[in-house]
């Protein structure tokens, strides 16, 4: 069975992508804890953060680091949340980072979070043309 992450990277699965470049595929998450949620995934195939070859922790997370500010600014969020499961709890083998706008009382607690959908394409649509557009914004530094 083909990883749904290197499709998502081919071209061959469909998401609303918010970056892609040389190094990652920023997209938003199907399943959402909050509009804006977006996964950052290396081009190349990796299940975890501890196999991701030491040439690419710095280009991968710069651009976890730059999605981050996007989301923040694109979602009017207070602030975020960002993180990665290695292998527990990883409901797909390829690694990825979670990054999720957050504001006090927003209703998350803990670890056990409901997920959601987007209203519609257009409202996942928008969110993501709300993100792409704060990643202009962004130095690529950040």
């Amino acid at each position: 069975m083909e990883c749904i992450f290197c499709a998502v990277v081919a071209g061959t699965f469909p998401v609303h992508r918010v970056l892609e470049d040389e190094a990652v595929v920023a997209f938003l998450d199907h399943r959402p804890l909050f509009p804006g949620h977006v996964l950052v995934v290396p081009r190349e195939h990796v299940e975890t953060v501890t196999d991701l070859p030491a040439e690419q922790v710095g280009p991968y997370f710069s651009r976890v680091q730059r999605v981050t500010a996007a989301v923040e600014s694109g979602m009017s969020a207070a602030g975020s949340f960002v993180a990665a499961n290695n292998r527990v709890s990883q409901s797909v083998p390829h690694l990825h980072v979670h990054v999720v706008p957050r504001n006090r009382k927003d209703g998350l607690r803990g670890f056990f979070w409901p997920r959601g959908r987007y209203r519609d394409e257009e409202h996942a649509a928008a969110t993501a043309a709300l993100v792409r557009a704060a990643l202009e914004t962004t130095r690529p530094g950040i």
